[in-house]
């Protein structure tokens, strides 16, 4: 009898095409799931028949109460070698095998800078009037070079969101409550002093931190407030890093210029979520790693590990 592989959320039904299963094809039957499970009790029943699971980023938690629910998983896959929604220790508990896979820095920053442009010069406002017979030019673009993007975290990505920014004529500034100057100097920097110095003096300002007790909630009410009216805020990294009630408040009441967000509280929003039709707001479906190369780096590495763990030899474990 093969076993039984579930992958979740894909939503492109992509992940049996854009990497060669064949290797496993014949001790493996590979199920996808385009649909989101609305909670524990629905994802329990769903994954109950399987032996692995393939979950995308940290999209999806595998809370004790769960695993505890799933007792024929043996073999948890997740795209990335980072993930907090896992939980490792029950995950062992119960005999479930954690692994990773690698994964790209490049979409997300491609991204990043696809929302920046689009803020700054109306992309989709202007393209949507040429298509729907609207105003010749209606918006006024904010010029990049010569302003200052402000990065929260210069990490991985947010180094590379950088340079892009120095290659526009920015400058560039970043904080983060680990940030050295050693750090800021490598990338060609400036390091802010402070959270408040950054928001204060930035023109354009993007989030680029890992989700965390210290940086949850870091962008509240009090921080969008130290925003220049002609600000931009663009987020790709964690959606609680932002207090979402507070950025659509300073949203509609017009206190920034606008926003960029690829990542949401609730994922997939609601249809009447607020997020849908909030003015000043370029919003994607949580793009930031969705490209060809990284769902084939992710589902490639997934075979991989799956082969390794029949093997006996697990690869790319978590936990």
């Amino acid at each position: 009898m093969r076993l039984r592989c579930a992958v979740l959320d894909d939503f492109q039904r992509i992940a049996t095409s854009v990497a060669d299963w064949s290797p496993v094809a014949d001790r493996v039957e590979v199920v996808s799931f385009a649909e989101r499970f609305s909670d524990e009790d629905a994802l329990a029943e769903a994954l109950a028949g399987f032996d692995i699971v393939v979950t995308l980023r940290e999209r999806v938690p595998f809370p004790g109460s769960l695993l505890a629910r799933l007792p024929r998983l043996k073999l948890l896959i997740a795209s990335g070698m980072r993930n907090s929604v896992i939980d490792y220790a029950a995950a062992e508990a119960h005999g479930v095998t954690v692994c990773g896979t690698t994964s790209s820095s490049t979409p997300p920053v491609e991204l990043t800078w696809a929302l920046l442009l689009g803020l700054a010069r109306g992309i989709v406002t202007e393209s949507n009037a040429l298509r729907d017979g609207g105003p010749w030019q209606s918006t006024v673009g904010a010029d990049l070079h010569g302003r200052r993007l402000g990065l929260l975290g210069l990490g991985k990505v947010g180094g590379r969101v950088a340079r892009v920014g120095l290659a526009f004529g920015m400058e560039v500034t970043a904080w983060s409550r680990n940030l050295t100057e050693e750090r800021a100097d490598e990338v060609g920097v400036e390091r802010a002093a402070s959270l408040e110095e950054l928001l204060t003096s930035s023109d354009f300002v993007s989030v680029h931190l890992a989700l965390g007790d210290r940086t949850r909630g870091l962008v509240g009410a009090r921080e969008l407030a130290l925003l220049k009216p002609t600000a931009y805020l663009v987020n790709t990294s964690r959606a609680a890093i932002v207090d979402q009630d507070a950025l659509l408040t300073a949203l509609h009441e017009g206190r920034i210029a606008g926003a960029g967000v690829d990542v949401f509280d609730v994922e997939p929003l609601p249809a009447g979520h607020p997020m849908r039709t909030a003015p000043r707001l370029l919003a994607t479906p949580h793009l930031g790693y969705v490209s060809h190369a990284n769902y084939a780096t992710y589902y490639g590495e997934a075979v991989e590990d799956i082969q390794a763990y029949l093997a006996g030899e697990p690869v790319r474990r978590l936990g």
